[in-house]
């Protein structure tokens, strides 16, 4: 038999996490984590962590497995995901894997892209342009150089645009053209499903994830790891505007305000990014549970 990797994508939000228990439970399986928000130990409250009744009603892999002091990449998540399904595979004829990072799900599924090497002279630059002239300034540039991409990039996520800017830069080329046209090869075949949901539905979603997020201890949270906030990691929504809110750049409702936004803002990009994959099937997050089973089911036997 063919081993399955059933992948389920969506915006932040919509149910992945619930949905990826159920399904773990029917094929008696575990689940592979590739939402790059909760690799990190430190960081529990402001990137939705499963609780721990949920983390215990089904193995879970890639969940706070890492310091926010560690350098971590897309690159790393790919080798020990492969291997890590390697294992899986050798016990169980399907495995789930869940998270809202379409570039971390994509490194498992297809592979990573190749990039052409460039100058580093080009990244020290561009480092020195955000910290002279902000974030803006490189959203701006990659708008111009590369527009396409833009549409689906973190553009809230400085690593991201540098990388994606220094390859434009460096090549003369946009960063979107070498975006992996040839999947990898691997071996196991992978069923893509994503959740979805009104704009309205999504947003309200996240609007109330936010406020008990608060409830729960975000600020608090938030104020531990503030010390630590030069780590890439913690450059992210949730802890970014608290940041900001105890530099006395912004007051605390502003703060809220803002992760609300730039959260919906990261829901739409998502939801852009995984919309341009055809092999996902979508159902709604009210979808009866049985029918994406039954769904799931006949691919795998098919």
């Amino acid at each position: 038999m063919t081993k399955t990797l059933i992948n389920i994508a969506g915006p932040t939000a919509i149910g992945k996490t619930a949905l990826a228990i159920q399904l773990a439970k029917f094929f008696n399986t575990e689940i592979i984590s590739a939402d790059s928000r909760q690799f990190y130990k430190e960081m529990s409250i402001g990137t939705a962590v499963p609780e721990t009744e949920e983390l215990a009603a089904a193995p879970h892999h890639f969940i706070q497995h890492r310091s926010i002091t560690e350098d971590y990449n897309v690159g790393d998540f790919e080798k020990e995901a492969l291997a890590k399904l390697d294992k899986l595979f050798t016990k169980h004829d399907v495995v789930v894997m869940v998270g809202g990072s379409g570039l971390y799900t994509k490194a498992v599924v297809e592979g990573l892209d190749n990039f052409p090497e460039v100058d580093r002279n080009i990244r020290t630059e561009l480092n020195e342009e955000l910290l002279k002239n902000g974030l803006q300034s490189l959203q701006q540039k990659l708008q111009q150089l590369d527009p396409e991409y833009y549409v689906v990039a973190d553009i809230q996520n400085p690593h991201r645009l540098i990388r994606a800017l220094e390859i434009c830069i460096g090549t003369g080329k946009a960063f979107s053209t070498f975006l992996k046209k040839k999947k990898n090869t691997r071996n196991f075949k992978t069923i893509s499903i994503g959740l979805t949901a009104e704009r309205e539905e999504i947003y309200d979603r996240i609007n109330r994830r936010v406020d008990i997020m608060l409830e729960n201890g975000l600020l608090e949270e938030a104020r531990e790891l503030y010390p630590y906030r030069k780590y890439n990691a913690l450059n992210t929504v949730g802890y970014k505007e608290l940041f900001a809110h105890f530099d006395a750049q912004w007051d605390l409702e502003t703060a809220v305000a803002e992760i609300k936004k730039n959260t919906r803002r990261f829901a739409k990009r998502q939801l852009t990014w995984f919309r341009k994959d055809e092999s996902i099937t979508w159902f709604d997050r009210t979808t009866n549970f049985e029918l994406i089973a039954a769904h799931l089911q006949e691919k795998i036997n098919s």
